[in-house]
């Protein structure tokens, strides 16, 4: 693992598929970071739009930034395995390829870890609109989130997650089309009591129409899948977490 004048190495892990209209933004937002020691692994999962030839101006001028094409399509959770298992930083964090960050994100986080002792933290956030309009809702944090909290209603953005590889090791992806990263923290806070919550607006989530994600009523067999089949939670106990998760994400559209 390497490092520059003592500092860790960074591994940004960035699943990508048809993003060529945003991805540039986010890595731009990378390359702003005032922390700078850093590789950024962008996994392709087979774009058929521009996003390939978008971050190839970015690889020829930064080395910093990697690119990987998956061999066929196979949903972010492979894409974002393959990452995870690309990189050599002793920490991990995670950036969705629309999202963007602020650009002491790195720095900020990484002192408050280190000044706390904590290997796995989250940052409050903002949302924006397609165009990068702030729709003016900022997204809380929690002081801490254990496994049970997080089964409840997950107060996790997924472009603010930070890790110590050292202390945690790496993780696979459990393999599910949508909320695989939900999945993903519950796995790891089997092995980490708590994920620790920043209280400082780092990440800007980029809100798209046409995503699954903004249709609520669709996710709803995805989190059956996630309490079912990945977590294997019994029946009435997964019914209890959905009808929760509507109460709070449905009726008040939260």
């Amino acid at each position: 693992m390497s490092k520059k004048s003592g500092q860790e190495l960074v591994s940004i892990i960035t699943p990508t598929y048809n993003c060529g209209k945003f991805i540039a933004e986010t890595i731009e937002s990378v390359q702003a970071q005032t922390y700078p020691n850093w590789e950024l692994l962008i996994v392709d999962d087979c774009s058929t739009d521009n996003t390939e030839e978008v971050v190839a101006e970015y690889r020829q001028a930064d080395p910093r930034v990697q690119y990987h094409r998956l061999e066929k399509n196979s949903g972010a959770a492979v894409a974002r395995t393959t990452a995870m298992q690309l990189a050599q930083g002793e920490y991990m964090a995670f950036l969705d390829s629309d999202d963007l960050w602020s650009p002491e994100k790195l720095e900020k986080q990484l002192a408050f870890m280190k000044s706390n002792g904590y290997a796995f933290t989250c940052t409050m956030y903002e949302q924006i609109g397609e165009d990068g309009r702030r729709l003016e809702k900022v997204i809380k944090v929690i002081p801490k989130t254990d496994y049970n909290r997080l089964l409840l209603d997950c107060p996790v953005g997924n472009s603010t997650v930070m890790y110590d590889v050292r202390k945690m090791g790496k993780f696979e992806v459990p393999d599910i089309k949508k909320r695989n990263d939900d999945a993903l923290w519950l796995q790891m806070l089997k092995k980490e009591k708590y994920i620790y919550g920043m209280p400082e607006v780092l990440m800007q989530y980029r809100v798209r129409q046409n995503s699954i994600s903004s249709n609520k009523w669709k996710l709803i067999k995805y989190h059956w899948q996630l309490y079912r089949e990945i977590e294997h939670l019994g029946v009435l106990r997964s019914a209890f977490h959905i009808g929760y998760w509507c109460v709070i994400k449905v009726l008040k559209i939260k």
